[in-house]
């Protein structure tokens, strides 16, 4: 029973589904994603709200069970912001363990030194339209490695030149994998693909790929 279960060994989830995966470097491949319950960020531009408070206790041997049984190579542990449950990190290593591809996608809000170095870590860089760039952890750009990935989410002009000079500021382009989103809801992909090709950006260009195919379709 879950009750009897070691703290330890268990963690908030609020959904369990197997996808595309729609964004980073493995966008495209089918996916299990394993959404953890809870974020202390309130992001303007979040689309996963109803993740900030609902979810069942599970163990770890329940949700890697689960994830086994879609036949799925590659697993993204999602929120919510999953490493607001210090747990986390058990899982993650479990998780390779277990011989599957694992990324973590996280705000960058926490201390991801101690997450499984075979992870994939993608961190949100919170822009200012976000509401949360204050939250930013510059600790964390010193651990970067080439698995890791730093996506921005762009909403506005603004955003975007904020985005270019804090990449310059932080030496980002010699660190790490940097992506550029548009805001689903706030600007145009067009608009930000012809920014960048005019700046000549060192940046991935990408589209959510399960909003074009799914739009704001929870749990897909």
């Amino acid at each position: 029973m879950i009750a009897d279960a070691p703290k330890a060994t268990r963690l908030r989830i609020n959904e369990i589904f197997h996808s595309l995966q729609g964004e980073a470097d493995a966008v495209g491949y089918p996916t299990v994603f394993v959404r953890l319950t809870g974020c202390p960020l309130r992001c303007t531009y979040c689309d996963t709200e109803y993740a900030f408070h609902s979810g069942d206790w599970r163990e770890f041997d329940s949700i890697i069970d689960e994830v086994r049984s879609y036949g799925a190579r590659h697993v993204c542990v999602t929120g919510g912001e999953p490493l607001a449950q210090p747990n986390c990190l058990g899982l993650l290593q479990r998780l390779c363990d277990a011989g599957f591809e694992v990324s973590l996608e996280t705000s960058g809000a926490f201390d991801v030194a101690q997450v499984d170095a075979r992870v994939s870590r993608v961190i949100d860089v919170k822009t200012p339209d976000s509401n949360e760039s204050a939250r930013n952890r510059i600790e964390n750009f010193s651990l970067l490695t080439a698995r890791d990935q730093l996506k921005f989410v762009i909403g506005s002009r603004a955003d975007y030149d904020w985005s270019k000079n804090f990449i310059a500021a932080h030496g980002l382009a010699e660190r790490s994998r940097i992506l550029f989103s548009p805001s689903y809801h706030q600007l145009s992909a067009t608009t930000l693909a012809e920014w960048i090709l005019a700046d000549r950006l060192p940046v991935r260009f990408q589209l959510q790929l399960h909003k074009v195919l799914w739009g704001d379709v929870p749990g897909k």
